[in-house]
C-alpha cells in the first residue's frame, strides 16, 4: 500500500485505496468525515448527538469501543465502534493477514 502526507500531515492513499477505509476488506466502500463538533464538560462527559446516534442506531446501554490513534507518539483522534461489531471487524481486517502469515510460516 502506497501512503504519502497529506497537507493536514496525515495519509493520502491512492485512487483504489480510498474506496474503503478498509484496504482489502471486500466490504462495499467506505469512508470517514466529520459528523459532529461536541463538547467535553467539567467532568469529562461528552454527548453524542441524537441524529447520530439514531444513524448508527445507537440505543441506551450499548458499548461502544474507543479506539485511539496515535501520530508521533500522541493520541490525535478517537474511533467509536459499537462492541458487537468490534470482533467481526476484527476478523474481516485482519483475516486475510493471518491467511498470509500462516502459508509463509508453512513455506
Amino acid at each position: 500500500m502506497s501512503v504519502k502526507a497529506d497537507a493536514w500531515g496525515g495519509n493520502a492513499m491512492n485512487k483504489k485505496e480510498k474506496m474503503s477505509c478498509l484496504a482489502g476488506s471486500g466490504k462495499s466502500s467506505s469512508c470517514c468525515k466529520v459528523e459532529s463538533l461536541i463538547s467535553v464538560d467539567e467532568r469529562g462527559q461528552m454527548v453524542l448527538p441524537k441524529d447520530l446516534r439514531e444513524k448508527a442506531n445507537i440505543k441506551p446501554g450499548d458499548k461502544l469501543a474507543v479506539i485511539s490513534w496515535e501520530k508521533d507518539g500522541a493520541t490525535c483522534c478517537f474511533t467509536l465502534i459499537k462492541a458487537d461489531s468490534l470482533a467481526g471487524g476484527i476478523r474481516d481486517f485482519l483475516g486475510p493477514m493471518m491467511q498470509d502469515l500462516s502459508k509463509s510460516e508453512t513455506k
